[in-house]
């Protein structure tokens, strides 16, 4: 299936993402806040698990789309952790422009380096074990970076695993590993 295919596959089907957690939630007692926040950002994260299994495919609209922003990430990143040791000159503004163009050069490396990294397509990232690892990652960014409530940490978590799994389903290729 095709991008687009995954993406409305993953924005029509949230509501029965949010049904079948409802449903737990009110008959198991099972532990989610529907809050408007974790719904919408359910949401977000559904949809886009709805298409990063393909993440490994280098002709991928996600990969070609991450690529860039893991780029500048890393670049950034570097340049917060390099400028307090840059001190070449006496002009500050000197010295920003040397970490900046060192920390370019790192980005730089980290685009070309970004396809090689990545798993064959339909591979280790094609699977329920991924599915559960993105789950667990939005979990963890959400509960103890942006310090949303546990409930609608796992509520969204557990959409966002969902739309990982729906796009493999969509694919009809479900494995473990």
């Amino acid at each position: 299936m095709n991008y687009e295919g995954h993406v409305l596959g993953g924005i029509l089907t949230y509501p029965l993402a949010v049904l079948f957690l409802a449903l737990l939630r009110y008959y198991a007692n099972f532990p989610v806040k529907l809050s408007f926040i974790a719904m919408a950002l359910g949401y977000a994260f559904y949809v886009l698990g709805s298409d990063l299994p393909d993440l490994d495919h280098p002709d991928a609209l996600i990969h070609r789309g991450s690529k860039p922003i893991v780029a500048v990430l890393v670049g950034s990143a570097f340049f917060v952790k390099l400028i307090p040791y840059i001190n070449f000159t006496s002009y500050g503004w000197a010295n920003l422009a040397i970490g900046w163009g060192i920390s370019a050069l790192v980005a730089f490396c980290s685009w070309h380096s970004y396809t090689a990294l990545i798993p064959k397509h339909r591979g280790v990232v094609h699977s329920l074990t991924f599915a559960a690892i993105y789950g667990i990652l939005i979990f963890i960014a959400l509960y103890y970076g942006v310090e949303i409530s546990f409930e609608e940490s796992l509520f969204v978590g557990i959409v966002a695993s969902m739309g990982y799994v729906l796009h493999l389903l969509l694919d009809r290729d479900v494995k473990l590993i």
